[in-house]
């Protein structure tokens, strides 16, 4: 089957980045509208606040919890009451959680570090709860650890009833405490923090890709972390540092992924602006061009972007997406470097600005094991790629 540059459905997703995007000279404001959105804009460094919007209602974190649980686990690092080495056990209840997870069962031997970076990476849910039992004894009472330690943080309006961020109704937090988490993060644990940059590692052969694509398309990030439940919608929260300036963004209740994505590009682009930090933009070295700063967010049709969405969940459920290129051919050129077999199909998205466009190629309707495939062609090349399993079961993760 050839390349097929998809121009219905498509193309109308392209028309709406254009939309969303080319509004110069605009701030950026809130683009979801659902009562579910939330966002805020912090200087890392102060705490003061930049922007926010619905920062103190209350919403789901879905696997933004995993950023608690990692806290408590680098706490026992530091304390070294467990190292890099330690075993994680992984019982029954650990391993039944729901996707995402590493797949792991009661006899698989899982390190500290390898936990760890499920939960940055994968935001593994059987590794979340693997950590919690390890800490807590069981994952109930590690849950209620988690809620007093964000309490002693100054997170008071969150409590936490599992370690994964998988639903649970009185699981609740806001956007300002999780700001105040990432910023705890960053500040708490130098020595740590930077496993949430970690774009991909090997677990037991397999290649497991970090979910979090502004690690790739927006220069500065370094982190923090990703989040999705159906109740809660696409949660971010992001970490980026220019010149001595480092703020950290979270947006809660997005439709999509890449609508979250353009929004805190938008959201981070605006509050460097105030900082007086010269909003620049650069090239990955690989063809692929970065998300730039002059990118602004609007209000988008939510009805037509969900059903960009939904064009991209045919039957197999899995996708693959490759980094931003400067340009449509290019993600034409890279796509066909992945390409394998007759199955699927191959489409370009737009992002970006409409000055500065950037294009990802995506191959849906594929099985899993050809999604990976063609990611792993094209990280041979080092060009940026990630596989997504877009369903409903598809809980607390990307």
């Amino acid at each position: 089957m050839r390349l097929a540059h998809v121009v219905g459905q498509g193309a109308a997703f392209v028309a709406i980045c254009f939309m969303a995007l080319a509004v110069a000279g605009r701030p950026a404001h809130a683009q979801i509208g659902s009562e579910r959105y939330s966002s805020i804009v912090i200087d890392a460094a102060t705490g003061n606040v930049l922007s926010a919007v619905n920062a103190d209602e209350p919403r789901y974190p879905a696997s933004l919890t995993k950023m608690m649980t990692l806290y408590m686990v680098f706490e026992a690092l530091r304390d070294r009451r467990l190292s890099l080495d330690s075993p994680v056990p992984v019982s029954p209840h650990a391993a039944s959680m729901a996707p995402s997870k590493l797949g792991l069962t009661p006899a698989t031997r899982l390190t500290l570090e390898q936990a760890i970076l499920g939960l940055v990476t994968k935001s593994a849910n059987d590794a979340a709860a693997a950590l919690g039992e390890l800490l807590g004894g069981d994952e109930s009472r590690f849950a209620q650890m988690m809620t007093l330690r964000a309490r002693a943080l100054g997170m008071t309006r969150t409590t936490f009833r599992n370690a994964s961020g998988l639903p649970n109704a009185e699981q609740t937090t806001t956007a300002r405490d999780l700001a105040m988490l990432a910023r705890h993060l960053v500040q708490d644990f130098p020595d740590e923090y930077h496993y949430f940059s970690t774009p991909s590692f090997v677990f037991h052969g397999r290649t497991i890709l970090n979910h979090d694509h502004l690690l790739q398309s927006y220069p500065g990030a370094d982190g923090i972390k990703t989040g999705y439940i159906e109740a809660a919608g696409f949660n971010l929260v992001t970490s980026a540092v220019r010149g001595e300036v480092r703020l950290i963004g979270v947006v809660l209740g997005a439709a999509r992924p890449g609508e979250r994505d353009l929004h805190m590009a938008a959201l981070l682009d605006q509050g460097f602006a105030e900082m007086g930090v010269p909003v620049g933009h650069g090239h990955d070295g690989h063809g692929g061009s970065l998300l730039v700063a002059s990118a602004q967010a609007a209000t988008l049709d939510g009805t037509a972007i969900q059903a960009a969405a939904t064009h991209a969940r045919l039957h197999h459920g899995w996708m693959a997406q490759t980094g931003g290129f400067a340009s449509e051919a290019a993600a034409h050129a890279a796509a066909a470097l992945g390409r394998r077999g007759e199955d699927g199909e191959v489409r370009i998205e737009m992002a970006g600005t409409h000055r500065h466009p950037q294009f990802h190629a995506v191959l849906s309707g594929v099985s899993q094991t050809e999604a990976r495939g063609f990611c792993a062609a094209l990280l041979r090349h080092h060009y940026a790629c990630s596989v997504q399993h877009i369903e409903a079961g598809e809980l607390a993760s990307r």
